[in-house]
């Protein structure tokens, strides 16, 4: 498949999940609103920078979705360009691992989970929990990465509350 056609249809399934968790919210008896960077209006609201740092100074939660819009970006450039555009205070990446490792801890029993790493080394190490551009995006806006495990119970729930969960990629 043409990649840049991939990369849309990816973009679509963000929007999908993007929904998904919004309801999940709204059953939960949480506020929030879906923005897209895609032009899907009868479905989500447009991403507009104003409008959602409006919301979270509502104190609603925003789910940024549909990528940045645009094909050959990944969803962590989108969240890294979309935490620098509205002042976030610490970028977090939910994933299948419990934190950053210094190998594929699947295919190699001696790799060694971070607690904390520079952007620095974590991109000269080439660590693949993230792609490089949004690695060198949050360095360069000072912005802190906590990668963490979306399986874990209560991690998110306790990485939102400010506690050690994950690996802390910081300046």
């Amino acid at each position: 498949m043409d990649r840049a056609q991939a990369d849309y249809m990816g973009m679509l399934a963000t929007v999908m999940n993007g929904l998904a968790l919004h309801d999940a919210m709204r059953s939960a008896g949480m506020a929030s609103r879906v923005q897209s960077a895609l032009n899907i209006e009868q479905v989500v609201e447009p991403y507009i920078r104003a409008k959602a740092i409006r919301y979270l100074e509502q104190g609603r939660t925003v789910i940024f979705s549909g990528g940045t819009g645009n094909p050959f970006f990944t969803t962590d450039t989108a969240a890294a360009l979309r935490g620098a555009e509205i002042g976030a205070e610490i970028v977090l990446k939910a994933t299948k691992v419990d934190g950053i490792y210094s190998a594929d801890p699947k295919k190699d029993p001696l790799a060694i989970r971070y607690d904390r790493i520079s952007f620095d080394e974590a991109i000269a190490q080439n660590l693949a929990v993230m792609d490089a551009t949004a690695f060198a995006l949050c360095r360069d806006q000072k912005l802190p990465i906590n990668v963490f495990s979306i399986f874990k119970k209560g991690a998110l729930q306790r990485v939102t509350m400010g506690e050690h969960e994950g690996t802390l990629v910081y300046c």
